[in-house]
């Protein structure tokens, strides 16, 4: 089961409002979810109001393999950077280790 988390929409034509779902890859957009962890209002004046994101609850996804969306990643970075530094610090450990693998496989090829 792939995981995402994206944007769902709701509400009205030309006032259109978005939940922040994790949601199975392959749902259409408006379909069924896992949990909701935030929503997005555009059309707020206030813009402390517009958005609001569970960033515990986007961290825990992400833990369990939940990729996230370019909008939603955008969304995110404006509330809580924290939480894209620790996907990309996680994403360049994880590349460090393969590569180190793969240099310790090789070397053990040459060596053969």
């Amino acid at each position: 089961m792939a995981l995402t988390i994206r944007l769902r929409q709701q509400g009205k034509t030309n006032r259109l409002m978005y939940r922040i779902v994790v949601t199975e890859r392959g749902n259409s957009r408006e379909g069924d979810y896992v949990e909701m962890v935030g929503w997005y209002n555009p059309h707020d004046k206030d813009e402390s109001k517009q958005i609001f994101i569970e960033t515990d609850r986007v961290a825990h996804w992400m833990k369990q393999g939940a990729q996230v969306s370019e909008t939603a990643s955008a969304l995110l970075e404006k509330v809580a950077p924290e939480v894209i530094r620790q996907q990309k610090a996680n994403e360049v450990s994880r590349r460090a280790k393969a590569l180190e693998k793969r240099k310790a496989r090789k070397a053990r090829k040459a060596a053969a």
